[in-house]
């Protein structure tokens, strides 16, 4: 006769735990080529460019050494830094209100259509695929021309839209608008096409109206695709710089340049890279903070509808 032995109650727990170990090794096996390009591109440079912001370094490579805050508070004290700031904000809020619902009102009206839908998802995103420089001569040549554009055509003006500090920024508002909206109108396209069909079928059979399917039906099934479209168009409308930079330079007068653009200027212009790294990380800290309320919004608005 013999008699069985039972393992110990303990190998079962510490053969979890190996296993465990070895999917941990593979697994940072799998992602150690992202982090290498991730700390090589990203975390790197944003330690390094911290460094030159406490510091005189400029653009020859000559360094007078640790100045601590002083580029900070000489930021903080730049007039020309608050106005490229207050440029930046300016050009956030008038972009992003039209670009939101401009993407929603062309994502309901290409959802709703029922020939060539194609077509007209084609022509709403297919600007968003041209390159900025592409955009800026087609609205500089064809739109905004003083004596030949389309723009002054239309109207029957003489209008100087780009050479106007009065009109100067809304029209890179409205060239921006054009470009990008089908970004938006994508990401809205998308979230309609993922709304049960059946929603609205037991709405139809209640006699509910368009209006009330909008309102009540649409619009609340797209709430975290607006949450997720209005964060990532403040990011992306507080780093402006492309459009602005080939359209205007900054002018006229410095009402349209952004805080990208005055860092620009002050590092590869006025060759002070140290001071021009501290703007840089004011706009940073802008961007985070941003993010950040954003989020916190979000998380609140989810809570109250629980």
């Amino acid at each position: 006769m013999t008699t069985t032995v039972a393992a110990p109650a303990t190998t079962a727990p510490v053969a979890k735990a190996k296993a465990g170990r070895r999917w941990t090794q593979h697994g940072m096996l799998f992602i150690a080529p992202f982090l290498v390009v991730y700390v090589a591109f990203l975390v790197w440079p944003l330690l390094l460019g911290l460094r030159m912001s406490l510091s005189s370094v400029n653009i020859a490579g000559s360094n007078d050494g640790f100045v601590g805050f002083a580029n900070y508070a000489e930021a903080f004290g730049d007039p020309r830094m608050w106005r490229s700031l207050w440029n930046t904000v300016l050009f956030t809020v008038l972009s992003t209100v039209p670009l939101v619902i401009l993407g929603l009102v062309f994502a309901l009206l290409v959802h709703n259509l029922r020939f060539m839908r194609w077509l007209w998802r084609l022509s709403f995103f297919a600007p968003f695929l041209l390159p900025s420089a592409v955009v800026s001569v087609l609205w500089l040549q064809m739109i905004y021309q003083p004596g030949f554009g389309l723009l002054n055509g239309v109207l029957g003006t003489d209008t100087l839209w780009l050479g106007d500090p009065n009109t100067a920024m809304w029209s890179v508002v409205m060239t921006t608008v054009w470009w990008t909206v089908g970004f938006n109108f994508l990401l809205y396209l998308a979230a309609l096409q993922s709304i049960p069909e059946q929603l609205y079928e037991a709405a139809s059979i209640d006699g509910a109206s368009a209006w009330n399917k909008l309102r009540s039906i649409t619009l609340p099934m797209l709430r975290r695709t607006t949450g997720l479209v209005v964060v990532l168009q403040l990011l992306a409308s507080l780093k402006v710089f492309d459009q602005i930079y080939l359209m205007t330079g900054g002018g006229p007068e410095n009402s349209t340049r952004p805080i990208i653009e005055y860092a620009y200027d002050i590092g590869f212009t006025g060759y002070r890279v140290g001071y021009a790294s501290a703007v840089s990380y004011i706009l940073f800290v802008l961007i985070v903070a941003v993010s950040l309320v954003q989020l916190w919004l979000l998380r609140k608005r989810e809570e109250s509808l629980r």
